[in-house]
């Protein structure tokens, strides 16, 4: 399994642009939000949380379409899948998702931050929606896995994968904001929002691999 994820992310980085094309994009909403809302900085430090979130949620289903793509073209995926039992193929996920969250989603949440200055936010709610960020991120990515899965048979299914994914997302997207509200929003609480998002995440880390291997299962049969 550590080589599996060595290799993956070894892949994920060589290929080039992942990453960088998600930063410009989280970059190109953060900075359009002021032309459409007006430039009333307090207005801005409010909502920045959500535009934050928002921003990374897109961001981070860019690539996903090629989380298995390449595996399939060469082959391999056949050989990872059949490889062992269903436990084993939900393991082989598992790793994949974590290789891909730390080429193509990491840089989000580092760049998160800088972002956060853009939008006018106080440093207390830009350390909240940082570490919002990378405690549900993971999520996204086991949802985004199973949404892979299922159309990695399909020559286009960039598209296909965001139609299933993005309403799958929401409890995440909700839990993340309102824990991201809570940390400069008085009386609004920060720990019961952060605890639910992280429950969501270890559950996802088990329900979206399983899910995702059986997709991609009956994808190979």
């Amino acid at each position: 399994m550590l080589a599996l994820y060595v290799r993956d992310l070894k892949l994920g980085v060589r290929a080039g642009g992942g990453a960088l094309t998600g930063v410009i994009f989280f970059l190109a909403v953060i900075a359009t939000v002021p032309f459409g809302v007006g430039p009333d900085l307090n207005l801005l430090a409010r909502i920045g949380p959500a535009i934050l979130w928002i921003g990374a949620l897109l961001a981070s289903l860019l690539g996903l379409d090629r989380l298995f793509q390449a595996d399939r073209d060469d082959g391999s995926l056949d050989l990872l899948v059949m490889s062992g039992d269903r436990h084993m193929a939900a393991l082989t996920v598992f790793v994949k998702c974590l290789a891909y969250w730390t080429a193509s989603v990491l840089p989000l949440v580092v760049a998160a931050p800088l972002l956060g200055l853009f939008m006018n936010m106080p440093p207390m709610g830009i350390g909240a929606a940082a570490l919002t960020l990378l405690v549900g991120t993971p999520a996204i990515t086991f949802i985004g896995a199973a949404g892979a899965a299922v159309a990695v048979a399909l020559p286009r299914g960039g598209l296909l994968i965001s139609v299933l994914v993005l309403p799958l997302t929401i409890p995440v997207l909700i839990f993340g904001v309102l824990a991201s509200y809570g940390a400069v929003a008085e009386p609004d609480p920060f720990l019961p929002p952060f605890l639910i998002l992280c429950a969501l995440t270890l559950f996802l880390a088990v329900l979206g691999p399983v899910a995702a291997a059986l997709a991609l299962r009956w994808a190979t049969d």
